[in-house]
């Protein structure tokens, strides 16, 4: 049995393990969590989306536009329901969150194997399923690790965030194969029982912050921090900026602006790869195979863009963006010219560029702002850095209604998230910050 000890942190969190289970600093165990939670969630929102595209459009009578119109009002769900989260992530922890936002993601993807009418679709996928995995995925779990981790940030971003990549390495493929054997509706139900069996035993490991339980940022033990283990991690949180300090900054701006165009190649590629695809004249199983190729580098690579993201900040952000908008230039091309190994030398280059997003984005926000009210100063941004890309995967389906195919659409896209990176280049970490060599 873990050693507990009377919590000192806000009301609800009454006991937690002192040091953690078999010895482990429990921040460690928190990584492992952040990973699965990012696994189901990004899988069950994107990654599974494209599949199920053309079987729920062709046995349903919608147009791709009316599909996507669920994922893009899901971008609008988000942006309202993390405005509040982070705030209270800061004050009470993720596990309320996570435990809530299990049984309503759960509860949607298992509904939805019953969907008829497109306003079912709307509902349960744009909204309910939104609203669960908000709960349960990045924003919470990212923000307990920068509070648990200082000068470990950027490995802890890049590991935990590998559960992303999994997700488009096991998801897609895995309900391809679920659609093909059992039909979609069924398909939908395993995915909901998968869902929860992963997650709920795991929300109860949730922690708010390590001081909560006389423990220190990075696991650095009492006589650490007496002999001076512990300054990067007291500075970061003396010079953390409040919310209302941070909005008015330019990086603010530049930060929530620059990640939110990043994230267009991923929203749109997600959604559509499996249907672009297929139009192309390749079979499914290919189309979902080149979410696996891009998967496997994005997972491998994430590593290397912690630590890039640990020395350089913002502006590593800008090399992965660049990688991604040429990968999705040599897609249209490569598509249009029917070369397999062109399209997937293009979505093995999109998944290098994918890589850094989450790893870079976690160690900015934190090391530009502090952990103190790190919650709170996300939620600021996450309407903007939300609605962004949501209409995305919208109006390119509405191009491929009037014209035909995808490719101006991502050409589009590819401008955009270099914008993106010119934006993130202006970037200047705040004053108080400046002196902060925080290292991944």
């Amino acid at each position: 049995m873990p050693d507990v000890r009377r919590s000192a942190g806000p009301p609800g969190i009454a006991e937690a393990p002192a040091r953690g289970l078999r010895g482990v600093y429990w921040g460690w165990w928190l990584v492992g969590v952040a990973f699965v939670a990012q696994f189901v969630t990004v899988g069950a929102q994107n990654y599974v989306i494209g599949s199920f595209t053309k079987p729920m459009t062709e046995d349903l009578g919608w147009t791709r536009s009316e599909f996507t119109l669920a994922r893009t009002g899901g971008q609008v769900v988000m942006a309202f329901v993390g405005f509040f989260i982070g705030a209270y992530v800061d004050r009470r922890g993720g596990r309320r969150p996570m435990l809530v936002g299990i049984v309503i993601l759960t509860a949607s993807l298992f509904l939805l194997s019953y969907t008829n009418a497109l306003w079912q679709w709307w509902v349960l996928n744009g909204i309910l399923l939104t609203v669960g995995a908000a709960l349960v995925g990045g924003l919470v779990v990212n923000v307990t690790l920068a509070k648990w981790f200082v000068e470990k940030r950027g490995q802890v971003a890049s590991t935990a965030s590998m559960g992303v990549s999994l997700a488009g390495v096991l998801i897609t493929p895995l309900s391809v194969i679920l659609i093909d054997e059992f039909g979609w509706r069924a398909a939908w139900r395993w995915i909901a029982v998968g869902s929860f069996a992963l997650i709920f035993p795991l929300a109860f490991l949730m922690r708010r912050a390590p001081e909560d339980h006389g423990l220190h940022p990075d696991g650095k033990t009492a006589a650490q921090v007496a002999a001076g283990g512990g300054r990067l991690a007291a500075a970061d949180f003396a010079t953390s900026l409040t919310p209302s300090q941070a909005v008015r900054t330019a990086a603010f701006s530049f930060i929530v602006v620059g990640f939110g165009l990043g994230t267009l190649s991923v929203t749109v590629i997600l959604l559509q790869t499996v249907p672009y695809l297929a139009d192309a004249g390749y079979s499914a199983r290919f189309a979902s195979l080149m979410i696996t190729v891009t998967s496997i580098p994005a997972l491998v690579t994430k590593p290397f863009w912690g630590w890039l993201a640990g020395r350089f900040d913002a502006k590593s952000a800008v090399a992965g963006f660049f990688v991604s908008a040429v990968a999705l230039v040599l897609i249209v091309v490569a598509a249009r010219a029917q070369s397999d190994w062109g399209v997937a030398g293009g979505y093995f280059l999109l998944g290098v560029g994918w890589g850094g997003l989450i790893p870079v984005q976690e160690v900015v926000w934190a090391s530009y702002f502090g952990r103190r009210h790190l919650g709170a100063i996300r939620s600021a941004g996450i309407p903007i850095s939300t609605l962004i890309p949501a209409g995305a995967p919208y109006f390119t389906s509405i191009y491929f209604d009037r014209v035909g195919n995808y490719d101006g659409a991502f050409v589009v896209v590819a401008a955009l998230v270099l914008a993106g990176g010119v934006l993130l280049l202006l970037a200047r970490k705040p004053e108080a910050r400046r002196h902060l060599a925080i290292r991944g």
